[in-house]
């Protein structure tokens, strides 16, 4: 086996990877129980699963002009990901999206200000 042929197999086990990742997540967005589990999920999904994509189709196919796009979008990704998800979830907080009842203890709530109270 060449190299190339090794770089390739190793760009198809990242997309297998991602693919996996982003299944793994939309089951978890119909198994979970409430808003803020489903928002984890989906943050993990975009994140991970699609930087694991790019990473693939970079090995792949790689040239310079080709790494400079997947850095730029795999790091884009991640954060975009990360504050999407955080959004959702505060969106679902603020508007008193209940957590699951196997969630023990909101530490949050202790320190939210009543809405009373300005």
């Amino acid at each position: 086996m060449e190299l190339i042929d090794i770089i390739e197999a190793l760009g198809l086990v990242f997309i297998f990877l991602g693919i996996g990742t982003i299944v793994v997540s939309a089951i978890g967005l119909f198994k979970l129980p409430d808003l803020y589990l489903r928002a984890s999920a989906v943050g993990t999904s975009a994140g991970l699963g699609v930087a694991s994509i790019v990473l693939g189709a970079l090995l792949m196919d790689f040239s310079g002009l080709n790494l400079l796009k997947a850095v730029i979008a795999i790091i884009a990704q991640l954060l975009t990901s990360a504050v999407g998800s955080m959004a959702i979830a505060r969106a679902g907080y603020l508007n008193n999206a209940l957590p699951a009842e196997i969630t023990h203890i909101d530490e949050l709530r202790l320190t939210r200000r009543s809405p009373d109270r300005s």
